[in-house]
């Protein structure tokens, strides 16, 4: 019974840690449902591109089935690094996910034409979710089949959740600018806590070696960024 409720927990954290930015894109679909991209088409479309990178995150699972839990349990440095990243470079991954946000709203339009409507949510869904995979992944690699099939269900049950709290909040403005605005300064902590809980619970590494381990990480995620700013500023 423990195991179903830290599955559960566990569901429901990775879920909203990966899936925040996802309130900005579902509020600009929303906001655009007409006589001909209705909100059926965004709830569809978003469970078949949730369901397509949980598929794609299955491959950690069978990972975990041959390889030895300590050494998939390294893969929790995925989302520690993910964390780090957003919490070094939160402005300009802020910046960029508006962008993107924007960007993928407008070729939701110019795709209705060419597919299905859901079909066009799906490929947002999916462009918008490498940090999915790569959280997931370690994630289902440490999970055990029943512990899988929970955290999948929770998923599942939340993306409905999420296309409900998203329509809603697009009669809310400021409540949808509130929550984007400050959701995404807790997100990398939970990210590097979903990191840390997997390498420590996997035995992967001792706690000593995984504080090293993240400061160095912090010191390498900081240089490539200088170097990117060098490079542009030329």
């Amino acid at each position: 019974m423990n195991e179903i409720i830290t599955s559960i927990s566990t569901g429901i954290t990775a879920f909203t840690a990966t899936n925040l930015d996802d309130l900005v894109i579902l509020t600009l679909l929303f906001s655009q449902a007409n006589a001909t991209f209705r909100r059926r088409h965004i709830v569809i479309g978003q469970y078949l591109g949730f369901c397509t990178l949980v598929i794609a995150s299955l491959i950690g699972f069978f990972g975990g089935l041959i390889l030895p839990s300590q050494w998939m349990g390294l893969l929790g440095f995925v989302p520690i690094t993910i964390g780090l990243n957003r919490l070094l470079n939160g402005e300009n991954n802020s910046e960029s996910e508006e962008e993107s946000a924007i960007e993928l709203s407008d070729s939701a339009r110019f795709t209705s034409f060419l597919a299905p409507q859901a079909y066009s949510v799906a490929a947002i869904t999916v462009a918008n979710g490498s940090d999915n995979v790569g959280i997931y992944m370690p994630l289902f690699a440490h999970s055990a089949f029943t512990e899988l099939l929970v955290i999948i269900t929770v998923f599942l049950l939340l993306v409905g959740v999420w296309c409900y709290v998203t329509y809603k909040l697009t009669c809310q403005n400021a409540i949808a600018s509130l929550l984007t605005r400050y959701g995404n300064n807790f997100v990398p902590f939970v990210l590097i806590g979903l990191g840390v809980f997997i390498i420590i619970d996997s035995a992967s590494l001792p706690p000593i070696a995984l504080t090293v381990t993240c400061f160095c990480l912090m010191g390498l995620i900081k240089i490539i960024q200088t170097s990117k700013f060098k490079t542009q500023s030329l």
